[in-house]
C-alpha cells in the first residue's frame, strides 16, 4: 500500500458512545423515541446529517431543519467531548503510529463525514496538523454524497495523488467499510473501537481487524 487513509470518529478518536447519546437525545426530539442500536449501526454512523435527519422522519427535511437540528447535535456533541476530558484524546497507539507515519513520509489524510465545525474542533484540540496537510483531510461540505456512497474515499485517495486500489483505509462503521469497498480501496482494516472482534469477523472484504493502533506497521 502507498498510502493510508483513516476515517475519525470511532477510529482516530473513539467517540462513538457520545454520538449515540447525542443522536438519541435528538431522536427522541424529532420523532418522539429514540434510535436502536441496529439503527445506530446501519443508518447513523457514516451517514450526514442530512440522511439521518431524512431516516428518522421518513421523507426529505427542509434545508433549514437540517441546519437547525444539526448544529444543535454537533454543539451537544462537542460539549460531552470537553466533559470527559479523560476520554477527550486518540486512539490507543494512534500517536506513536502517526509520528511513524509522518518520519517515514507515508502518504496520509482523513476521510469523515464529519462536517466541518467539528473537525475544526479536532484540528484545535488534537492538533492534527502535526502529521496532517489540512488541505487533504476530506469531510462532509453539503456536497459529499454519505457512505456507504464511495465518494469520501475516492476524493481522498485523490488529494493523496494515489488510485484507491494503492490506500488502506481504517474503519470502524459498516457503512463506511462499504464506502472503501464501492471505491475500490485496496485493503480496508476494521478497527473494534466499540463492537467486539466478532461482529467485524461476519463482514466480507475487510483484509483484518484490529483493537487499537500498537504494532499497526505491520500492515503497511
Amino acid at each position: 500500500m502507498k498510502g493510508i487513509i483513516f476515517d475519525f470518529n470511532g477510529t482516530l478518536y473513539w467517540d462513538s458512545q457520545l454520538h449515540y447519546d447525542a443522536w438519541r437525545d435528538f431522536s427522541k426530539i424529532i420523532r418522539g423515541y429514540s434510535f436502536t442500536d441496529e439503527e445506530m449501526r446501519e443508518k447513523m454512523f457514516g451517514h450526514t446529517n442530512a440522511d439521518i435527519i431524512e431516516y428518522a422522519i421518513g421523507e426529505k427535511p427542509s434545508a433549514e431543519m437540517v441546519e437547525k437540528y444539526g448544529k444543535e447535535k454537533e454543539a451537544l456533541y462537542r460539549k460531552r467531548c470537553l466533559l470527559e476530558p479523560d476520554k477527550f484524546k486518540l486512539a490507543p497507539g494512534a500517536v506513536e503510529l502517526l509520528d511513524y507515519l509522518k518520519a517515514n513520509n507515508i502518504p496520509r489524510t482523513i476521510a469523515t463525514m464529519s462536517e466541518w465545525d467539528n473537525v475544526e474542533f479536532y484540528i484545535k484540540h488534537f492538533h492534527l496538523e502535526k502529521w496532517f496537510d489540512l488541505d487533504k483531510i476530506t469531510y462532509s461540505d453539503g456536497t459529499i454524497p454519505g457512505k456507504p456512497a464511495p465518494d469520501i474515499f475516492l476524493i481522498a485517495a485523490s488529494k493523496l495523488g494515489l488510485e484507491p486500489q494503492d490506500c488502506l483505509v481504517i474503519e470502524d462503521a459498516i457503512a463506511g467499510i462499504n464506502s472503501a469497498k464501492n471505491a475500490g480501496i485496496g485493503k480496508i482494516i476494521g478497527i473494534a473501537s466499540l463492537e467486539p472482534v466478532e461482529f467485524y469477523q461476519k463482514i466480507d472484504g475487510l483484509s483484518g481487524i484490529i483493537k487499537d493502533f500498537y504494532n499497526f506497521n505491520d500492515w503497511l
